[in-house]
């Protein structure tokens, strides 16, 4: 039988979710705004292929901001969309998967390879506590005129800053400095652009 984690915690799931604390996901209405993403996600790429400007709305709905100009080929993935922020100019290859349980925000003139993963959820390294679901959340922040190569892997919490180059099927799971190409896994910096 699972412990109660929450046994003097009041809150929803969702609750603790919006806080960045540990929740568990199988909190209805937590499924509701997941369905409701998967709704507008596959509705966007319908309208893509039909009428650009019917899938922008709809992208606006799904997403918490797009900026002017921004160019996102579906198929795209997400939790929840509402967490999600990109800046003007933006251009997203197809099958971005952004996981936006906390925020994401990626900036003005970006390029976003195919099948990019932006991941914010994470998950107790104790066997127990991820026995029971007990799931958290960090933010990503990725800078403007950031390129992010086909394949990139982005992990909880990690900041990308402005200018950075990071190449195709790097892992980032620390935080990338302004102005540097970064490879590998996991990714780190070779040079200064």
């Amino acid at each position: 039988m699972p412990t109660d984690h929450f046994a003097d915690d009041p809150r929803t799931n969702l609750e603790r979710m919006l806080a960045g604390d540990l929740y568990i996901a199988d909190d209805p209405e937590i499924g509701r705004r997941v369905q409701r993403a998967m709704r507008l996600t596959a509705r966007y790429q319908e309208l893509y292929l039909e009428d650009r400007p019917g899938a922008r709305s709809v992208l606006e709905e799904l997403l918490a901001e797009v900026g002017e100009d921004v160019d996102l080929r579906p198929p795209l993935y997400v939790d929840l969309g509402s967490n999600i922020t990109i800046g003007a100019r933006t251009s997203v290859n197809y099958h971005l998967t952004a996981l936006d349980v906390a925020a994401i925000t990626i900036g003005d003139d970006c390029l976003i390879g195919p099948n990019v993963q932006l991941l914010t959820p994470t998950h107790p390294v104790e066997p127990e506590p991820r026995r029971d679901k007990l799931e958290a959340a960090l933010p990503i922040t990725i800078g403007d005129n950031v390129w992010l190569g086909g394949g990139v892997i982005v992990c909880p919490g990690v900041t990308i800053g402005d200018n950075s180059v990071i190449g195709a099927g790097a892992v980032v799971s620390r935080d990338i400095p302004a102005g540097v190409v970064a490879v590998g896994n996991p990714a780190r910096p070779i040079r200064d652009i």
